[in-house]
């Protein structure tokens, strides 16, 4: 164990947050900038839509198969290297982006990104949940979550202003002139503030998380193109899923784990990991809908539609800081009892709007239903981790991420699938408004989905108060 721990003051661990704040926020614009300049990359590179679009699906993919290593690599590695070295591999993909002579370099670029990211944000996590006391952490844990949500709510307008201006390349300048300061700023404020633990690197299981959490994500995200009986979708599904299963049962049986699944054997971060999964999948179910709601249900452009959804996003962000500070006064039960709620209220009033209902009533329904994602998001993933031994929270943080962004792509291809095959088998009553009624249908059952949740928070959360696990000692 590494016992050279820096006992830091309260400018050093202000600096340090600001410093994953401004990484933060530059890592997390580009997981959504990409999608605008998706048609200028088409053109740029000479490749068809559906290659083209792996600048963005591949990001992801990327993301969920680098996360379980970071639980590893944040309790093997001291953390100011780790995290620059983070901001380097993320500088050097941005590189490779802007210089690429070809397709697959610049997918090598953007591979290298998600990689980086992936490590800077479970970093980030730890980090702040580990430095601040337990009446700070809701709140600076929300307020970390304001940047990295408004980031990528707020990149894809400006990135098509920039790429209108200046050329879809604009985006990578941007970020890359931001990382290099983040760069510099870690190498001077950062400090090894977590313990090193003598573990050793498993390769076994390094490479069945790849297949497993990789495999998973991947299927899932082919579900909604290709079918789940296919190749393309059902194949890495199967062999995600056995490999996960292999996976989980050698974790079991280590000694040092790669990624300590055993952690979900406490009852309060097992409690928040399956809250936080159902609330992803909730939550990418919506995201995708409303902008088909808006365009291909009732007619209206992109811009009508941007204009219709970033309101709600815009209050995930606001709302997060806030949240984080009600969980620190009052603990999870009350605020993850009125989220759930909210967010059940707001689905059902989907469930029961039609072609005459005016747009700003499904524009309000979907600001309540941010409201409370975003008064959920972080007080969950800070409870969950709270719960844990302090050695342990890096699994947890990874672990959590990486089963809520896979509950997340199934709650994209599982409700746009009901969307679609509902609206194609009612075409005979409903007429043109089939697709309406399967919009309904896909909004009813994210409703359900809610109410899984709001049971949960009455019944599964055995207390109202706050658990500080992380403090523990081993």
């Amino acid at each position: 164990m590494n016992n050279e721990i820096t006992k830091l003051t309260d400018k050093k661990r202000a600096m340090i947050f600001l410093n994953l704040v401004v990484s933060g926020i530059a890592s997390s614009i580009l997981s959504t900038a990409m999608t605008t300049a998706l048609p200028n990359v088409v053109d740029y590179f000479g490749v068809s839509t559906s290659v083209g679009q792996w600048v963005t699906s591949g990001y992801s993919l990327a993301m969920g198969m680098i996360m379980p290593l970071t639980a590893f690599l944040i309790t093997k590695f001291p953390t100011k290297k780790l995290y620059i070295v983070g901001i380097g591999s993320f500088i050097i993909g941005l590189l490779l982006s802007i210089f690429a002579g070809n397709f697959y370099i610049m997918m090598a670029g953007r591979v290298i990104q998600a990689c980086g990211n992936g490590v800077l944000m479970s970093a980030a996590q730890v980090v702040i949940l580990t430095v601040y006391p337990p009446d700070k952490k809701g709140a600076m844990m929300g307020t970390y979550g304001l940047a990295t949500t408004a980031a990528p709510i707020i990149a894809p307008t400006i990135a098509g202003l920039m790429i209108d201006a200046f050329g879809w390349k604009s985006i990578f300048y941007v970020v890359l002139v931001i990382m290099i300061m983040s760069f510099i700023m870690a190498w001077i404020v950062f400090e090894n503030v977590l313990e090193t633990q003598n573990k050793k690197f498993d390769a076994v299981s390094f490479v069945e998380s790849i297949f497993a959490f990789g495999g998973i994500t991947l299927g899932i995200g082919n579900i909604s193109d290709f079918g789940i009986v296919s190749t393309q979708a059902g194949l890495p599904l199967l062999i995600g899923v056995i490999v996960c299963v292999l996976f989980v049962v050698r974790q079991c049986k280590l000694e040092r784990p790669f990624l300590d699944v055993r952690i979900l054997k406490g009852y309060d971060y097992a409690v928040s990991v399956v809250s936080s999964m159902v609330l992803y999948l909730v939550m990418m179910g919506s995201s995708v809908i409303m902008p088909l709601y808006v365009q291909s249900v009732m007619g209206y452009s992109a811009v009508v539609s941007g204009l219709v959804t970033l309101p709600g996003s815009l209050a995930t962000a606001v709302v997060s800081p806030f949240a984080g500070r009600v969980y620190d006064k009052m603990g999870i039960k009350k605020i993850f009892m009125v989220g759930s709620a909210a967010l059940v209220i707001s689905n059902i009033g989907m469930f029961f709007i039609d072609m005459g209902t005016p747009l700003w009533i499904a524009a309000g329904l979907n600001v309540i239903r941010n409201i409370s994602i975003g008064s959920l998001m972080m007080p969950l993933l800070t409870w969950g981790s709270s719960s844990v031994d302090s050695k342990k929270v890096a699994d947890a943080s990874s672990l959590l991420t990486s089963f809520r962004t896979i509950s997340g792509a199934i709650g994209s291809a599982l409700f746009v699938g009901i969307m679609t095959t509902v609206g194609a088998n009612s075409k005979a009553v409903y007429g043109n408004g089939a697709l309406m009624h399967g919009m309904n249908v896909a909004f009813f059952w994210m409703a359900m989905g809610a109410a899984v949740l709001f049971i949960i928070s009455v019944f599964g959360v055995k207390s109202n108060k706050r658990t500080f696990g992380i403090f523990k000692k081993a």
